[in-house]
């Protein structure tokens, strides 16, 4: 459906009206197990012959039409649906490192995951560095070693806003013969697309953007399709040298989709199979996209430029402003608009911080992304708290920094409630008057 527009593709892609009934709405298949007509189709179903269903976590109907349209909307090759973003990171680096291998990261990415890949990586004897910028292309060009295995970044990272120049990177992982793996959250489909500018796999926590509502957890994988795995078979063992019982490798037998259905593998060994209740409510959610991102995207350009401009904001991290380092990087990657999610930096601190959090009304306080209501978090005292002083200096979190994700509320709203808010900021952080010793008082 490449040939039709956005939106027509984020309501049909993928659709499959089969059986008696037709149903126009994606069914919801609540089943653990699927029915086998004999002896003989449960044996080619195992066997990977047959391309039915035989158990949801391998699996299933609804999550296979999330999959279809997702990959679709990426222009990918095909997709894997799993049960949270943070479950689409860690099975992308395992079907794809082993002990003794390297990762390259950026260092500007979601917080959970820098502490999958510091933490939990290294207990399975997997190095790990940061790029700390993540546009210094001689950084991540000196970065890769003779046994990395994927370069990581995220196209928008949060809270600070900064863009990817995914062209550049990708240029430098495919000349040294490594996949490029983008998280796609924050951007969404709609406002770009890292496989058509050379990442090699997509990912994103379906629980934010896509779904929309701040009801459901769900991550999904995209392959493109285009990396040689052949061609680096010594790096890539499972994927293009392990023979299975039928005496071919994963590329062979799906040379279009290897590293998903490897990753498929993965996933269905440690089990973060997605519900089907949960496909379809991203599905849903899907529907309304574009719409959805686009207003979200314009209240966000114009909530940073009036916060840009107010007396007591310290500073805004949006790429849409004129003033962002980034400004130049948004214009070329992101036509649509600039995503709905801001840093802002009040004055005060800590105090003129939490004084702004809580004297919100409408904005809800709350660690989410992507919901049609606006939210807010201080990222130095939840998502980063386990960064130390000088970790949260050089990730320019300081303490006065707060994340905003913008709903769908009326922007006058919006802007009513920052602007008392951040007059209780402004009151919270003034100096108290020096009290008087009591003696002095006796004296005058």
């Amino acid at each position: 459906m490449s040939t039709l527009g956005f939106s027509t593709r984020q309501l049909h892609a993928g659709d499959e009206h089969d059986g008696p009934h037709r149903p126009r709405a994606t069914p919801i298949h609540l089943t653990a197990g699927f029915v086998f007509d004999d002896f003989d189709q449960a044996h080619s179903r195992f066997a990977g012959t047959d391309d039915g269903f035989s158990y949801t976590r391998v699996g299933n109907p609804t999550n296979a039409a999330a999959e279809r349209r997702i990959a679709d909307l990426e222009s990918g090759t095909g997709a894997l649906l799993v049960s949270t973003g943070q479950a689409a990171v860690a099975t992308t680096i395992l079907a794809l490192v082993n002990t003794g291998d390297h990762v390259l990261s950026s260092s500007s990415i979601y917080e959970g995951t820098r502490e999958l890949l510091r933490d939990d990586l290294a207990r399975l004897g997997v190095a790990v560095d940061f790029v700390s910028d993540p546009n210094d292309s001689a950084a991540w060009a000196a970065g890769i070693r003779p046994n990395t295995r994927l370069v990581f970044a995220e196209s928008i990272p949060n809270p600070k806003n900064d863009v990817l120049d995914i062209a550049a990177l990708a240029g430098i992982a495919h000349r040294n013969g490594v996949p490029l793996v983008v998280d796609n959250t924050l951007a969404t489909p709609y406002l770009l697309r890292p496989i058509e500018h050379g990442a090699d796999i997509v990912i994103h926590s379906a629980s934010k953007f896509l779904a929309g509502h701040g009801t459901v957890l769900g991550g999904v994988i995209v392959d493109a399709g285009s990396f040689p795995w052949v061609a680096h078979a010594a790096a890539y063992p499972q994927l293009a040298e392990t023979r299975g019982p039928d005496g071919r490798t994963v590329v062979e037998r799906s040379p279009h989709t290897a590293f998903l259905e490897f990753a498929r593998r993965v996933a269905m060994r440690y089990g973060p199979a997605p519900s089907p209740l949960n496909a379809f409510l991203i599905l849903q959610g899907i529907e309304t996209l574009s719409l959805r991102v686009q207003r979200q995207s314009d209240s966000a350009l114009h909530l940073a430029q009036w916060l840009e401009r107010h007396p007591h904001v310290e500073s805004v991290d949006y790429s849409g402003l004129a003033s962002s380092p980034h400004h130049a990087l948004a214009e070329r990657y992101l036509p649509r608009g600039y995503g709905g999610v801001l840093a802002v930096t009040v004055r005060g601190g800590t105090a003129g911080a939490r004084a702004f959090t809580n004297a919100l009304r409408v904005f809800t306080r709350m660690t989410h992304l992507g919901d049609v209501r606006s939210l807010v978090l201080h990222p130095a005292t939840t998502t980063h708290v386990l960064r130390d002083a000088d970790e949260l200096a050089a990730g320019g979190i300081g303490p006065g920094l707060l994340r905003l994700s913008i709903g769908l509320e009326d922007l006058p709203d919006l802007i009513a409630d920052l602007d008392q808010a951040l007059t209780a900021a402004a009151q919270a952080s003034e100096p108290v008057p020096a009290q008087v010793p009591e003696r002095a008082l006796a004296a005058v």
